[in-house]
C-alpha cells in the first residue's frame, strides 16, 4: 500500500520537467516530507486543448485531495478515505471505474514510506518505518486515477478535485517490509496512461522490475509516524541502521 509520502516537487519544476501548463496557481509550495491522506497534493493530467484548427491533448499540473471522492459520494468524511486503489480490482470497483476509463494520472515523489511488523523487545511486535526511494535520487511517478465531485448540496459549486494512488502486490526486495507496493508507471507508458481519448489497458498496469530494482530501502526514524512531524531529518537513516539496508 502507500499510506505517506515525501515529495520535494512544486509546479513549476514539475511544469518543466514534464512539458506540462501549471494550473494550480501556487504562489509558494513547500517540500512536504510526510504527506498524508487528505493532504492536498500535485497531480499531472492530460486534457483536451481546443485550438483554431485542431484539438491537442496537453499536460496539466492540478491539486487535488489525496482521497479520491467518487462522482456519485453524497458527502465528505464518511468512511475511509479512498487513497488507494488495488489494480488487480480498479476495473470492477464502482468507486474507481469511471476514473479508470477516462481520468487517469501520476503523482510525483521523492519516495514513499512502508511499515515492516517486526519482534519488539517485550515479546510484542511493533511496526518499523522503511523509506523507498530511487537510489538515484530521480522522482518517481505513481499510477492514479482522478475524480472531480460536485456537492449535491451547492449545485453550481466548483468541483472538488480528488485522487488515488493504484497499489499492486509488492515484488521482488520490496514485499520483505511490505505485501502491497505504490505501482510505479515508466516514462514509456505516461502518455497511453493519461491519454484520455484511451480506456486504458491492462498491460500498462503491471509492475515494471526494472524500475523496482532501482529502488532502496533504508530505516528511518519512528517520527514518520506521526503527521505532525514534518521535515527532512524523517528521511534520514535511523540511529543504529547507519547502512542502507539489504533485503535479500
Amino acid at each position: 500500500m502507500c499510506g505517506r509520502y515525501a515529495t520535494t516537487a512544486d509546479p513549476a519544476s514539475l511544469a518543466a520537467e514534464l512539458d506540462a501548463r501549471d494550473e494550480t496557481g501556487d504562489d509558494e509550495s513547500g517540500p512536504d516530507y510526510n504527506v498524508a491522506p487528505t493532504t492536498s497534493v500535485l497531480i499531472v493530467v492530460a486534457r483536451h486543448e481546443h485550438g483554431a484548427s485542431e484539438t491537442l491533448v496537453t499536460r496539466r499540473i492540478r491539486r487535488m485531495r489525496w482521497g479520491l471522492v467518487p462522482p456519485f459520494a453524497r458527502e465528505i468524511g464518511k468512511g475511509a478515505p479512498l487513497f488507494n486503489a488495488r489494480s488487480e480490482s480498479v476495473a470492477t470497483k464502482p468507486s474507481f471505474a469511471r476514473s479508470l476509463r477516462r481520468r487517469r494520472c501520476l503523482v510525483p515523489m521523492d519516495g514513499w514510506y512502508e511499515w515492516q511488523v517486526e519482534p519488539a523487545p517485550d515479546g510484542k511486535t511493533r511496526k518499523v518505518p522503511y523509506f523507498m526511494s530511487r537510489s538515484d535520487g530521480a522522482r518517481i511517478y505513481m499510477a492514479g486515477l482522478w475524480s472531480a465531485w460536485h456537492d449535491p448540496r451547492t449545485p453550481g459549486s466548483p468541483p472538488l478535485l480528488s485522487a488515488a494512488i493504484l497499489t499492486a502486490d509488492a515484488i521482488a526486495r520490496l514485499s520483505n517490509v511490505h505485501h502491497r507496493m505504490p505501482l510505479i508507471l515508466p516514462p514509456d507508458r505516461w502518455d497511453a496512461w493519461l491519454d484520455p481519448d484511451s480506456p486504458g489497458h491492462p498491460d500498462l498496469i503491471v509492475p515494471s522490475r526494472e524500475q523496482i530494482d532501482r529502488i532502496e530501502m533504508r530505516q528511518v526514524s519512528p517520527k514518520v509516524n506521526s503527521v505532525r512531524n514534518n521535515g527532512p531529518d524523517l528521511l534520514a537513516p535511523d540511529d543504529g541502521c547507519g547502512e542502507q539496508m539489504a533485503l535479500l
